[in-house]
Order: C-alpha cells, then sequence, then structure tokens
C-alpha cells in the first residue's frame, strides 16, 4: 500500500520530504499516476500538492508573469491577466487533452515531464520563461531550455521542487502562433508543433522572429539560422519555402507508433512555410 500526502503549505511539503525524501511530488498526476499504472514508475510514496495555494498562484511582477507549477490549464485559461499578456501560452494550453485533463493537469507538470511532445514547452521557450526551483533552504532560476536536458530529464536537483514558472510578457510581437499536428483533431499527442513570435513592421517585414518545434527532437528544437534569415525580410510562402529545408535538416525526430522521423521532418518545413498565413504577406 502506498501512503499519500497532502500538505497545504509549503512549510508541510517540506517536512514530509524530509520524512519521505523518496516520495514523487504531484499536483494533477495526469502524467505521473499513469506511469504508475503502466508500471513505469513505483515512488514509495506520492505527495499531492495540489491543495498548496501558493503553488496555484498567478502574479502580474511588471516585465513577466508568476505562474505558480501547481497551476492547473483550466485557472490559467481563466485568467484575464494571462490570456492578455500570454496569449501563445493560452493557445498551446487549449490543446492539451480534453476539458477534464485540463482541469487535471498543470503546467509545472508539463514542465517537469520534459516529454518532448510536452505542449506547453515550445511556446515556453520562445517567451524565454525561467523555471523556479526551490527548497527549504534556498531558490535558483533556469531558462527553461537549460531545464529540460532530455526526454523525462530535467537540472531537477535531490530535494528540489518545482515552485513556479516566470514568463516574460511578449511585448512587441503581435503575431502569437502556435500549431499542432496530430494524428487526430482532439486528444492527441503531438506529431510535430511549432510556436512561433513574429514582430512586423509596418512594410510587413520581420523585425524579430522566435521559433520553437515540439515532438521532433529529445528536447524542444530552435532554429537560430532561419530566425535570423527572417529578419528585414517579408515573410512570404516563397520564402518560408526555401528555408524549410534548413528546418528539416535541424530537426531529430524519431520513429514511433504516431509517426515515422521523415513524415515529421518534411511536416516541420511545412509548420514554417504556413507561417506565410499569418501576417500582410499572406
Amino acid at each position: 500500500m502506498r501512503e499519500v500526502f497532502l500538505p497545504r503549505s509549503l512549510d508541510e511539503v517540506w517536512d514530509l520530504l524530509d520524512r519521505h525524501p523518496g516520495a514523487a511530488p504531484y499536483a494533477g498526476g495526469t502524467d505521473l499516476l499513469v506511469a504508475i499504472a503502466e508500471g513505469k514508475k513505483s515512488p514509495p510514496a506520492l505527495l499531492c500538492l495540489e491543495r498548496v495555494d501558493t503553488l496555484a498562484r498567478v502574479e502580474d511582477r511588471g516585465d513577466h508573469l508568476y505562474l505558480g507549477a501547481a497551476a492547473t490549464y483550466s485557472r490559467l485559461l481563466d485568467s484575464p491577466l494571462v490570456r492578455r499578456e500570454l496569449p501563445l501560452l493560452c493557445r498551446a494550453m487549449r490543446t492539451v487533452g480534453s476539458p477534464p485533463v485540463r482541469h487535471m493537469g498543470t503546467l509545472g507538470g508539463n514542465v517537469a515531464t520534459a516529454s518532448p511532445a510536452g505542449d506547453t514547452l515550445p511556446p515556453l521557450y520562445v517567451l524565454g520563461a525561467e523555471v523556479e526551483l526551490g527548497t527549504r533552504a534556498s531558490r535558483r532560476r533556469l531558462p527553461v531550455g537549460d531545464f529540460v536536458v532530455g526526454p523525462g530529464a530535467t537540472r531537477l536537483g535531490p530535494g528540489e521542487l518545482l515552485l513556479g514558472v516566470a514568463v516574460p510578457k511578449a511585448a512587441g510581437f503581435g503575431l502569437p502562433h502556435h500549431e499542432k499536428v496530430g494524428r487526430r483533431k482532439a486528444l492527441a499527442c503531438a506529431v510535430a508543433s511549432l510556436a512561433a513570435l513574429l514582430d512586423l513592421a509596418e512594410d510587413g517585414t520581420v523585425r524579430r522572429a522566435r521559433l520553437a518545434w515540439g515532438s521532433v527532437g529529445p528536447t524542444v528544437v530552435r532554429v537560430p539560422e532561419v530566425e535570423a534569415a527572417l529578419a528585414g525580410r517579408r515573410p512570404t510562402r516563397e520564402l518560408l519555402a526555401s528555408l524549410a529545408p534548413e528546418v528539416e535538416r535541424a530537426v531529430a525526430p524519431i520513429d514511433d507508433v504516431r509517426a515515422s522521423a521523415a513524415y515529421r521532418r518534411v511536416v516541420s518545413g511545412l509548420l514554417l512555410e504556413r507561417l506565410s498565413l499569418l501576417g500582410p504577406a499572406a
């Protein structure tokens, strides 16, 4: 029989971790509980964080929003502040699972699971998000791209918890875009996805571009060469098509039950081409 603990404060959390260092923390459990049921994980105890209010808060901190790790997708999507300041992240969160999954699943869980197909990771990469990690005695921050080091692997240290995510406001980026390709239109794990932020000048040329692909490598894939090539140019279909081979070379997909590596490469390039539909270049 596995013990389940339900702390109501961070102090209780640290006390429980001191007494049960092998306990697995979770909030919604949409990833962890499935892994336990499938026999992929077997922690000696479970530490449910869903009643720790300080881990579910949403705060405006001037140039960024602080999103508690235990904030559910539904809570974030219901927040006028999050919808106003982080439309790109909201677009990605709306594609997660189903309404029941979004009521249970949390942003912190999606980040800490570190799945290459994690729906919120590409938006967090292009937004320049940082994770806050902590113990009873210390706090530290890491860019999300440094925190995630491989499939299911992070830089979370012994005794540390993922406490929250600091997400800069996307000032100046007028065209947030997220597109996810799956085997069906709902309840789909991404075959490939693209998160993009474009800052267009009045003449339709790109001032700045940030692009990140999901589910096509061991971690989220950025292609700085393509971002740089877009600067000062209109994102026409012809230009984007000419850059698609660069994306196809940069990604490192695998074959699995959802799609072949070759298919994912092609889709990655096509997702870039579809950016031509967003702005004045269309």
